[in-house]
């Protein structure tokens, strides 16, 4: 009875299928969120910083420009008299250094970080507009003749204001030195955070797939066990079925040999005797002449069926000499010519063995006979040292050719095969055809010829 209780790995599988794609996609979010906060940190806060960092450089040398020529302007003499170069000389400059400045702040305007307060922002440009606006004061001054109160107040004023502009924006380069180290650790961070995310995710699946191959391991290895579990009980169901065919077989043999035949013979022995009491030309004489002949035939036919069904000679003279009387019969039954090669040294072949050896030969011979197509066969026995050799060949149709359903013959060869301890093969012959190959262990049929004579 075949054993129910296994449950099918199917559905723990497809559950932990589910679960390592659902893993994977879990995993895969994660990391595409980490990639995107790391992309928008690189894009809105590191990237502008940096650009904001580069125009408010370029803001700090535009100061430190008008910075030296403020210098300049105060402390150039104009010729050897110890006059001042006027500072009305020096509007030009100042108004081209001014649209560069301007220029400079309208493009910081643009890329200035988002955590930048407006309040920065304004006192910056309000600080900016102021020195300009004391900046034409003083070359206004100077123009109406007023250049030493002029110079008093670039003196006093200016220079002061543009130091503070400067530090305003010195600040600023520092504050974002200061988001950009802030920035790093962040990105420090997220990496650190997406390594830990993939350690855990390669552990996890690590994990996943060992515990997949130990269940699969394990499962595969109860429904090994139950498979030989199965085909131990289809080899002892086939040798019980081997076993009882032939003790059927075997007594049917017998019955037919020895009952029936016992009545025919008396049959025939009784007409014998009838006949000689009949008158000489009486059409009686004749009439039991044919029964007498009839009785005669359907008792060769009874013998020859006794010996197909379970040679006695099996029994009496061994696997040999069966061999050589089965061949002839064979072809004249089936008009194969059969060619047939024994060699080696002959050893006694008796009981079971020599049984199931002579059902292989018998059931390969109709095989030829039934779908091959050959009109040719060839048999060969070897008595080898340690083990017995059958070959059944034939040149007819291979197995490549042969329907795809085919009868329980072959099966039963290989079981008998597997009882005498043996190996069959069925391969394509050199020639064409097929070649049927059965190899029995010297050991098996010694034993079972000992046990059988003790």
């Amino acid at each position: 009875m075949q054993d129910t209780s296994g449950r099918s790995p199917t559905t723990p599988l497809y559950v932990g299928l589910v679960i390592t794609l659902v893993a994977v996609v879990a995993y895969s979010f994660s990391v595409t969120r980490g990639i995107d906060s790391l992309r928008e940190l690189q894009k809105n806060l590191i990237d502008r910083n940096r650009r904001d960092s580069l125009q408010l450089l370029r803001i700090q040398n535009e100061l430190n420009s008008i910075g030296m020529s403020m210098r300049d302007m105060l402390d150039v003499d104009a010729n050897d008299m110890g006059q001042k170069y006027p500072l009305t000389a020096w509007q030009a400059q100042f108004d081209r250094m001014r649209g560069d400045l301007e220029d400079a702040f309208h493009r910081e305007r643009q890329v200035s970080p988002q955590d930048r307060t407006p309040d920065q922002q304004q006192y910056l440009e309000a600080s900016l507009a102021q020195f300009w606006d004391a900046m034409n004061r003083n070359f206004e001054l100077a123009r109406i003749g007023q250049e030493a109160e002029a110079r008093a107040q670039i003196r006093l004023s200016l220079q002061a204001r543009l130091a503070a502009l400067s530090n305003a924006v010195a600040r600023l380069l520092v504050q974002n030195n200061e988001v950009e180290e802030r920035a790093a650790v962040q990105v420090s961070k997220i990496y650190d955070h997406v390594q830990r995310q993939a350690y855990f995710f390669l552990i996890g699946t690590l994990m996943a797939i060992a515990l997949t191959s130990l269940f699969l391991i394990h499962s595969n290895r109860q429904l090994f066990n139950r498979l030989e579990a199965l085909s131990a009980q289809r080899s002892e169901l086939a040798q019980t079925l081997i076993s009882t065919q032939e003790s059927t077989l075997r007594y049917i043999s017998r019955e037919l040999h020895d009952e029936f035949g016992q009545i025919l013979t008396a049959v025939g022995a009784m007409i014998g005797r009838a006949r000689s009491h009949a008158p000489e030309n009486s059409p009686l004489r004749t009439e039991l002449l044919e029964v007498r002949e009839i009785a005669q035939n359907t008792l060769e036919k009874v013998r020859s069926l006794s010996q197909a069904l379970h040679p006695v000679m099996l029994d009496e003279a061994g696997l040999e000499s069966t061999i050589e009387w089965y061949l002839p019969v064979v072809e004249r039954q089936t008009g194969i010519g059969i060619s047939y090669e024994k060699s080696g040294t002959p050893f006694p072949v008796h009981g079971d063995s020599a049984v199931h050896i002579y059902r292989v030969l018998q059931e390969a011979l109709n095989n030829v006979a039934r779908h091959s197509g050959s009109k040719k066969a060839h048999v060969r026995l070897r008595f080898a040292n340690s083990v017995l050799e059958l070959e059944i060949a034939d040149s007819g149709t291979g197995f490549s050719d042969l329907p795809t359903r085919r009868g329980l013959g072959l099966v039963a060869m290989r079981e008998r095969a597997e009882l005498l301890g043996g190996t069959i093969r069925f391969e394509p012959a050199p020639g064409g055809g097929t070649l049927v190959k059965l190899e029995v262990p010297r050991e098996t049929v010694s034993r079972e010829t000992q046990e059988m004579h003790a």
